[in-house]
């Protein structure tokens, strides 16, 4: 007997997606997360597969409203990596006069860090807080990004209007996110070491559609 091929349940990508959603819906259960703040949960879910990675998100009370209030005001969105500037709906950001940045490539940058014998992460969350106040800062690779944006906020020097920091790895990644929780600004953030690109990515992504279905 011949082996029947494959056929998907569906190829258009409206279905495949409202589908994808219904399954995590159902697969999630029972859980912790708050209206507004579940369309970010499905978003870092559908981007990763990873039920565990979604249920250890963790948001600020006003995490959501900040969001996208941020957006819908125009305020720059700061990528600590390529790989989030790339990632995130420009089209969405733009539409409201906002921008999506990132600094670690900068020549001055990567200079200054050479200089201070620093990462480049480290100095580009200098530059940035000085050309992006207001903005969301959206970190999901370098720990020192984080913890560096940390310390410019706890000194007065930054005042981002969201922090999303979901920074993967071994080392510091989950300490720098147990140090977000204790600040009194907007974040959305994870338990643990894993986090990444994909999921700063999926969280900024979520909250322009907020954004931009909101009357």
């Amino acid at each position: 007997m011949t082996p029947r091929e494959f056929q998907p349940v569906t190829t258009r990508p409206e279905e495949i997606e409202q589908l994808s959603f219904r399954m995590i819906t159902e697969e999630l259960g029972k859980h912790p997360f708050t209206d507004e703040q579940f369309p970010v949960v499905q978003r870092v879910i559908h981007a990763s597969a990873d039920f565990e990675l979604g249920r250890s998100l963790m948001f600020h009370p006003d995490a959501i409203r900040a969001g996208i209030e941020a957006i819908r005001a125009g305020k720059p969105v700061v990528a600590d990596v390529q790989m989030v500037q790339v990632g995130i709906s420009k089209p969405r950001i733009q539409r409201f006069g906002g921008d999506v940045r990132v600094y670690i490539s900068d020549p001055d940058v990567a200079a200054e860090a050479k200089r201070l014998g620093t990462t480049r992460a480290i100095v580009s969350m200098r530059k940035a807080v000085r050309e992006a106040e207001g903005g969301i800062f959206a970190i999901g690779n370098a720990p020192t990004a984080l913890l560096e944006l940390i310390r410019l906020v706890r000194t007065g020097e930054a005042k981002p209007g969201l922090i999303v920091g979901v920074p993967v790895g071994f080392v510091s990644a989950a300490e720098s996110k147990e140090e977000l929780t204790k600040l009194d600004v907007p974040f959305i953030t994870n338990r643990g070491r894993k986090g990444g690109s994909p999921t700063a990515v999926a969280i900024v992504n979520a909250l322009s559609l907020m954004a931009e279905r909101q009357k």
